[in-house]
């Protein structure tokens, strides 16, 4: 049954409200605590009972925290780490050009400056080299170094580990395990095949810094002691968020106290590039997600691969602001290219249809550095699992983006078994591949059929979920402060949506090309404002513009904006459905 009969809102979608269950949950939580309805809701929703609803408002790391020695090959990973540290050998740090590799980088990097040894950094180049460690740059770095450290990548790495003849290889990753694992002296992946999952929703700077945390505690058994590891919070809180890991459990506390930390502004890269991209806020899960993820990610994807990785290590603030204006204008050349790409993966994924179980994409030059995110966009608007894939010297390089509950990476490894594919591999939401222009037909097909067992081809346009009604007089800011105790919000975690229900337009005015701003009120006294960013790219913007004394409700999520040091509530709308 739709909330409020909304079946068609003015995006097209069916309003969902939550089940009796988690409404009884709600009231439950309600009469024992002194919570809030909208934060009981939130709560009821995140199955948190109501004796544990203070420790769930307040993570403490030290209670979430899992063994690092639950890992498998941990206790030696560290202790051979700290062997190199011990004997000044010749270490060198691989790293993937994303966040989540650059964080990872970053991590062992600052780790071994306040021990006062220096490590090489290797990031492959996207285009030259692809994802991974490669035959090549692995023989060479093993020739200069007695120990790789392989992080965010090197779990299906057989003939490069193969290929770091006489140095050590640890691999530090989360990326899903084959049958059989390479050569390595240690693979710590909470996403092995031999691992019971408990750990499996770690990005893998989660998993360095619990290699971090063992190897403070060999130290501490030898009466030595470590850098402080609480301060290097913000680099894994930046990746859990950049790598779109569900922020539950252990996750969840790592966001919320990485952002305490990264609030202090005293990491000069995150300072830096907080500043070229205009941040006037204590951050917000958002901003790592929106504001800074991108432009880190942009020197991997058209730029230079290794200078995330650099920007977030530095300790100089010269250097940083260099590589922060480096990386914005980077970021803004990333869009222009995107934006054409996605234009042409849509009009083609749109004609070859949305209801398959598969959406794709294939087109010659298209940037693989961009591919992903346009990937992101067909899922969006399919709501199935897409992959988009650009075609040079007949060679085709994919990255793959799911939907919940269907699992990507599983059948991209079957088809690199099955010889559809080159190479291919990631996790269930998302992947990558590399396959032959001329069997690129073939292996979409192929991966339609293992999707569709899993029921990829059942969903309809998706449902906007609603957590529950608010009225404009009990949105204040310290609502909205409590909401976000709930938090932080993202991937298997979504920020709640509220609706307010029968309420008058009182002003609409459009803001730049798509945005449209609004106030609304109830008629009782309670007023609220609004904004919904690219309202006008579809109909809900002119509707609203033109709402001619028309009544309507408004779904969305609760915002505290700051201006001139003030701080009021505000919508930021994503739906509405004449009521």
């Amino acid at each position: 049954m739709s909330f409020l009969g909304v079946e068609t809102s003015l995006t097209g979608r069916r309003w969902v409200g939550p089940g009796v269950e988690v409404e009884r949950a709600a009231e439950l939580l309600v009469q024992r605590t002194s919570l809030p309805s909208a934060v009981c809701q939130v709560l009821a929703r995140r199955n948190v009972a109501p004796e544990d609803a203070e420790s769930f408002l307040a993570p403490a790391l030290r209670d979430l925290l899992p063994d690092p020695r639950s890992l498998k090959d941990m206790e030696k990973a560290a202790a051979r780490f700290l062997t190199a540290v011990e004997q000044r050998q010749r270490i060198a740090v691989f790293a993937d050009y994303d966040v989540d590799g650059g964080s990872s980088a970053a991590l062992l990097l600052i780790w071994l400056r306040d021990m006062g040894c220096k490590a090489t950094l290797y990031v492959p180049d996207r285009i030259d080299e692809g994802y991974g460690p490669n035959d090549e740059a692995m023989a060479a770095l093993a020739a200069q170094h007695d120990l790789i450290i392989c992080v965010d990548c090197g779990t299906l790495s057989h003939g490069p580990i193969a290929a770091a003849k006489g140095a050590d290889v640890i691999v530090l990753d989360h990326h899903l395990g084959g049958e059989t694992l390479p050569d390595a002296l240690a693979i710590v992946n909470p996403n092995r095949q031999d691992e019971d999952g408990a750990c499996a929703h770690l990005c893998a700077a989660a998993v360095v810094f619990l290699m971090l945390v063992e190897a403070g505690r060999q130290l501490r058994d030898a009466a030595r002691k470590g850098p402080d590891l609480m301060a290097m919070l913000d680099l894994v809180a930046l990746a859990t968020v950049a790598d779109v890991a569900p922020l539950i459990g252990v996750n969840r506390a790592f966001v919320r106290q990485g952002l305490r930390v990264m609030a202090r502004r005293e990491r000069p890269g995150l300072t830096a590039l907080a500043d070229v991209a205009r941040m006037e806020t204590a951050p917000t899960a958002y901003h790592l997600g929106y504001l800074l993820g991108p432009r880190i990610n942009a020197g991997g994807r058209i730029g230079q691969a290794d200078l995330g990785a650099r920007l977030l290590a530095s300790n100089d603030p010269h250097e940083t602001a260099a590589l922060a204006e480096r990386l914005d204008k980077l970021n803004t050349e990333r869009r222009e290219v995107e934006a054409a790409v996605r234009a042409a993966a849509l009009d083609q994924a749109e004609e070859r249809g949305f209801d398959a179980p598969l959406v794709w994409a294939v087109g010659p030059g298209w940037h693989p550095g961009v591919v992903g995110i346009v990937a992101s966009r067909l899922k969006e608007a399919s709501n199935r699992p897409s992959i988009v894939i650009g075609v040079e010297d007949g060679i085709g390089k994919g990255s793959g983006r799911s939907v919940s509950g269907i699992d990507l990476g599983a059948p991209i490894q079957r088809l690199a078994a099955e010889g559809l594919l080159i190479k291919g591999g990631g996790h269930k939401m998302a992947a990558g591949l590399t396959v032959a222009e001329h069997k690129i037909e073939p292996a979409m097909a192929r991966l339609g059929e293992l999707l569709a067992k899993q029921g990829a081809h059942l969903g309809g346009p998706a449902d906007l979920n609603v957590t529950g009604l608010l009225m404009p007089g009990a949105a204040t800011v310290e609502l909205a402060e409590m909401v976000e105790q709930a938090g932080p919000f993202g991937a298997s975690a979504p920020a709640p949506r509220y609706v307010f229900a029968d309420m008058q337009i009182l002003f609409a005015k459009r803001v730049g090309q798509s945005h449209l701003k609004i106030s609304f009120g109830d008629g009782l006294g309670g007023k609220m404002d609004a904004i919904a960013f690219g309202a006008f790219d579809g109909p809900m913007g002119p509707a609203l513009e033109a709402h001619g004394g028309a009544r309507f409700h408004l779904a969305g999520k609760l915002d505290i904006n700051t201006w001139r040091g003030r701080q009021s509530v505000q919508l930021r709308l994503e739906d509405a459905a004449p009521a």
